[in-house]
């Protein structure tokens, strides 16, 4: 025969589960107010190091986690200067971060070169977009010239707007940047290895 649990062994037991649950509970609200925190910082608002030093010591993980978490996000390739700005941004923020001297030193070296890289990334990316719409010029006026006989009046097309232009741009685009994005994904597991070396 089974044991019947009397109604205060079962309000027992769910409130040693509910105990339990209330710390990591307030590990995920410690995480989000590091991801409130990160973006803050990285839209230009908060002190990143000045917010860490306010944190007592046994919250600092977890909301160091959530600063990190929203971070290494944004490792991506740049699309635009200003993408290269928030990512100079994204490094300072980590290196905050990274509290072993050792591996911030490391880390700094290499998030240089990152910056470097995809400084360069930008320049050719600017260099293959003028090269791309060069090249494909006099196909876009004949297209344009069939296009004004058949309506009978002038006609220019963005080249952006044809299909064709996009396929051909975006096939070089991609080439262009599958030279890059092992460099970022190799930047990404860095930061992951000092963090969490740290």
């Amino acid at each position: 025969m089974g044991v019947i649990k009397t109604a205060l062994e079962i309000a027992l037991e769910k409130t040693e589960s509910i105990k339990s649950d209330k710390g990591s509970i307030d590990q995920f609200n410690r995480k989000q107010a590091g991801k409130k925190m990160a973006n803050a910082f990285l839209s230009g608002d908060v002190d990143l190091s000045e917010e860490l030093k306010k944190i007592p010591e046994n919250q600092r993980f977890s909301i160091k986690q959530g600063v990190f978490d929203v971070l290494i996000t944004q490792i991506t390739m740049p699309a635009i200067k200003d993408d290269q700005v928030r990512l100079e941004k994204t490094g300072l923020g980590l290196a905050i971060l990274i509290e072993n001297s050792k591996n911030k030193k490391d880390f700094t070296a290499m998030f240089s070169q990152l910056i470097q890289l995809t400084g360069q990334y930008l320049q050719e990316l600017a260099h293959y977009d003028q090269a791309l719409r060069q090249q494909y010029t006099p196909k876009l006026r004949k297209k344009e010239e069939e296009l004004s006989r058949r309506v009978g009046r002038e006609v220019k097309i963005d080249p952006m707007q044809d299909p064709e232009f996009i396929a051909f741009y975006n096939q070089n685009i991609t080439a262009l940047k599958g030279n890059y994005e092992p460099i970022v994904e190799q930047a990404r597991e860095e930061a992951k290895r000092l963090f969490e070396g740290s």
